[in-house]
């Protein structure tokens, strides 16, 4: 079945010197003639829908982001105090950083918390290796992705979430963790910790620990954070970076746990 969209005479011939296809003298330009599956993904979602695509696509979507969240409440709050790790699903098996976040789980573990992940490969897994090894609760919160992501074989059977909708996986995260530790990662986990960072400065959410692992890693972000958002254009109080603690071995995780919760009377086992 050829399926045609309408296209400026101008980009088509552009998009069609691209390809590599000579131009055509009609108003119409097929989806085969883009040279990418990108390309063709793109002009598919700028594609005008008809009102019973929207209200099959979107309005019924409604119930199945319900389910993620019901589904997601319902599991993860019978689990109990939790920390979450964040960090690369890249990272191997043998990096300094995937053995370090494999310590830090153990203690998290001996500590008395859950520890919570985004249920992947590297980091991750070092994450529910370690709690596992550690006698606490191993969680999975995994997100179906067209590439990199597989649950690891560490997540506890009965602990192992799968999500469609990043947001409702997010708020999981937020909503059951009594702090975040964050090893060095990508786009997802900067996303994750400035949403976590963002959520407490704005008293959406109560204050929790952030503790980023890696002073090697993480200074430059810091120090640009403080040269350029608060000195130079004020646009980030310097109090915010308070919600921060930087750190490079396990032991440290977890002293900043224990005095942010003892500040406050807690155990994990509140």
């Amino acid at each position: 079945m050829v399926v045609e969209i309408p296209c400026n005479c101008l980009l088509k011939q552009g998009l069609q010197r691209t390809a590599g296809i000579a131009p055509k003298k009609n108003k119409y330009m097929r989806l085969e003639d883009f040279n990418n599956d990108e390309d063709k993904v793109i002009q598919d979602k700028l594609k005008q829908k008809t009102w019973n695509e929207i209200r099959a696509n979107d309005s019924w979507a409604i119930f199945k982001i319900m389910s993620e969240f019901v589904n997601g409440y319902e599991i993860m709050s019978r689990i109990g105090p939790c920390v979450t790790i964040f960090g690369s699903a890249r990272t191997k098996t043998d990096d300094p950083f995937y053995l370090l976040a494999e310590k830090i789980a153990f203690k998290i573990g001996k500590a008395g918390y859950g520890v919570i992940t985004g249920g992947g490969p590297g980091i991750m897994e070092a994450g529910n290796k370690g709690a596992s090894l550690g006698g606490g609760a191993s969680v999975g919160l995994n997100i179906d992705l067209p590439f990199e992501q597989h649950f690891n074989p560490y997540i506890d059977r009965d602990k192992n979430l799968n999500f469609d909708y990043f947001f409702v996986r997010k708020v999981m995260f937020v909503k059951y963790s009594q702090g975040f530790v964050i090893m060095p990662g990508g786009f997802g986990t900067l996303d994750e910790m400035f949403e976590a960072i963002t959520l407490i400065q704005t008293k959406k959410i109560g204050k929790f620990p952030i503790i980023l692992v890696g002073r090697s890693f993480w200074e430059g972000l810091m120090e640009w954070i403080k040269t350029v958002l608060i000195e130079q254009y004020k646009n980030v109080s310097q109090e915010d970076l308070n919600l921060i603690k930087i750190v490079d071995t396990e032991d440290e995780v977890i002293e900043v746990l224990d005095n942010f919760y003892k500040k406050y009377n807690l155990s994990p086992n509140f």
